[in-house]
């Protein structure tokens, strides 16, 4: 019974997020118009750029260390509701931390913004596996579908990065992760 009750919770958890977040994304919250980042042409959905883009060539154009889209990106993160289920700065919570050493899917930019873009199981249905594991495993909805840009993940994954706590090495995945 508890299993059925914790299942039926996360779907209805991940259900009122995907459809109240697109309500609660200000433009303001971006701290600058939408725009592509530089080098990446129009601006486009999560989905469209992970579709239009070549498999391992997406990379972000922003610095962790840029106080301005550090800022944007975690009112971003909080605007879709990523807090709902990776706690307010990414420590963890029903569903994985985004601080430490493990990624579950690879912690490289590309793999990153396909994971958030497309969900798990697609990606998954993409070719990808799992490379690590987590105590807390819940699958990743399709954020993509509901993100203006491709910026405003962009800037969501520069804020994740700038809440990195793990071993330096490890920043953006692992040696044999």
């Amino acid at each position: 019974m508890l299993n059925k009750t914790v299942t039926v919770f996360v779907a209805a958890l991940s259900s009122s997020l995907l459809y109240a977040a697109p309500q609660a994304t200000p433009d303001a919250a971006q701290g600058a118009p939408a725009a592509a980042p530089a080098g990446t042409g129009s601006p486009m959905t999560p989905v469209q750029r992970a579709d239009s883009a070549p498999q391992g060539s997406l990379k972000n154009p922003y610095k962790d260390d840029d106080a301005d889209v550090v800022a944007a990106g975690g009112k971003l993160y909080l605007s879709y509701g990523c807090n709902g289920c990776h706690g307010g700065t990414g420590g963890g919570g029903m569903c994985p931390p985004l601080t430490n050493d493990t990624w579950v899917y690879g912690g490289d930019d590309d793999t990153l913004f396909r994971l958030v873009a497309y969900g798990s199981q697609t990606l998954q249905g993409k070719g990808y596996s799992r490379k690590a594991q987590e105590s807390v495993v819940g699958p990743m909805p399709q954020m993509g579908q509901l993100m203006k840009t491709d910026d405003e993940l962009w800037r969501i994954l520069t804020f994740v990065r700038s809440n990195y706590h793990g071993s330096p090495e490890c920043k953006f995945g692992c040696k044999g992760s």
